[in-house]
């Protein structure tokens, strides 16, 4: 399912289509029938594939795909992010996160918001491990979508994660030891006000810090370094 998942998302099998029939898939990765159907199976509930009868198995256009999936972000993260996927990651975050935001500032408990400052603290120590930065940060951006009360917010953090982990991977603001500064206060400024319960404040902070993530990653895209 991962390499015939990666495939289709990486581009080696085009939308409209067909796979390979089930005899040379059953060969290429050296199982039965039973496990490739099961295979299939999944990838048709995730919307990339369709079986029709005396057609085949069709790859259908990435407009049925859901993108959403953990997996399909995955594959695509594995595939080589292009420009124009990670454009629509940066604008599914700014339609979503800094609303989150704010219905956190209205909603939060004490805990959810000193676990807010306690996320912001682990970024502030990570001043030179890449992995526990990019760690801590996740974990405040969905910290920021539990408070919020909002099952449906929460339920979007595998786009958050891959959102950040591309962002990170692309450029980092580690080792740059001021804009890894830069990036803290203003996590903090987001904590600040989700403490002080102000939903401007807290969208505001927001739109802020997925801005500077964009704006890092256009940096190497303006460098000519994603395709």
């Amino acid at each position: 399912m991962h390499d015939l998942g990666c495939d289709i998302v990486g581009g080696r099998y085009l939308e409209n289509t067909n796979l390979p029939g089930d005899t040379e898939l059953m060969e290429r990765f050296g199982v039965s029938r039973t496990v490739l159907r099961e295979a299939l199976k999944t990838l048709s509930a995730k919307g990339l594939i369709q079986a029709k009868a005396k057609i085949g198995t069709r790859v259908r256009e990435r407009r049925f795909w859901n993108l959403f999936d953990p997996d399909i972000l995955t594959w695509h993260v594995e595939a080589g992010a292009d420009r124009a996927f990670l454009s629509h990651l940066s604008e599914m975050r700014m339609a979503l996160e800094p609303e989150a935001a704010a219905l956190a500032a209205e909603r939060r408990t004490n805990a959810q918001s000193r676990d807010l400052f306690l996320w912001v603290e682990r970024m502030g120590e990570a001043r030179t491990e890449i992995s526990l930065f990019v760690e801590a940060d996740l974990r405040f951006h969905i910290a920021v979508a539990e408070a919020s009360g909002n099952p449906f917010m929460r339920s979007i953090s595998a786009l958050i994660e891959v959102a950040l982990a591309i962002t990170f991977a692309i450029s980092s603001p580690l080792p740059d030891q001021a804009r890894h500064a830069l990036t803290v206060s203003r996590h903090r400024a987001i904590a600040d006000a989700i403490e002080r319960r102000d939903a401007k404040a807290a969208r505001a902070a927001m739109r802020v810090v997925i801005d500077d993530g964009s704006e890092r990653v256009a940096d190497v895209t303006r460098a000519g370094t994603l395709r």
